[in-house]
């Protein structure tokens, strides 16, 4: 690039910030100041009133502000499922979606689904079939697995669905492409597949 151009380049950004709003150029003196909004969850079937930055992610709601650590923060980008919530029946990547935007909404996470005295059947499926090694994504892949059974069971086609007419079957095929988003970097698929399996098989 030239003199001249680096030159015109300049000169063509001042006048551009010349044209902003003067609350637009202070505000970035004051950008790091949250703004704060309150917000009402259900969260494992307990009302939960909390006030948050609006920038907070679901999974920081939970991990840092009601101390439900058993999500896990994995990636932080939602491509490995560690995060996965069950919100108002849907499984969500939580670290993908503000707090703020699940105002009223009913929240499930693994601390929600059975605890180790009373375990959910897809918690002590995956006892049963090793369906873990590390635990770091399991929580995920658990909230996943049941919401999966759930989308199934409700009709909810999928990309490996072979007849869109017919009542979806519960399958290998069918339970591997669901669950693709949530990855195992110690490689349990086979495990895990199994445990789903048999749950299904119970929920028949």
């Amino acid at each position: 690039m030239s003199r001249r151009d680096m030159v015109a380049g300049a000169t063509a950004a001042a006048a551009a910030l010349t044209t902003l709003p003067s609350g637009a150029r202070a505000g970035s003196a004051t950008a790091d100041k949250p703004v704060m909004a309150k917000v009402g969850l259900t969260v494992n079937g307990q009302r939960r009133e909390l006030e948050l930055d609006i920038r907070t992610s679901l999974l920081d709601a939970a991990r840092e502000h009601l101390h439900l650590t058993g999500s896990k923060k994995g990636c932080d980008h939602g491509q490995c499922g560690a995060c996965t919530m069950i919100v108002d029946g849907r499984r969500i990547n939580a670290c993908l979606t503000l707090a703020v935007m699940h105002q009223g909404s009913e929240i499930t996470t693994i601390e929600g689904l059975g605890q180790p005295d009373n375990l959910h059947p897809m918690q002590a499926a995956f006892i049963k079939h090793d369906g873990y090694q590390c635990g770091y994504c399991t929580p995920g892949q658990i909230c996943s697995g049941v919401a999966v059974l759930a989308e199934i069971k409700a009709g909810i086609p999928s990309h490996v669905t072979a007849d869109l007419n017919a009542p979806t079957e519960v399958s290998e095929a069918e339970i591997r492409e669901r669950m693709s988003g949530n990855i195992c970097r110690c490689g349990a698929y086979s495990n895990i597949v199994e445990a789903m399996t048999e749950v299904a098989g119970r929920q028949a």
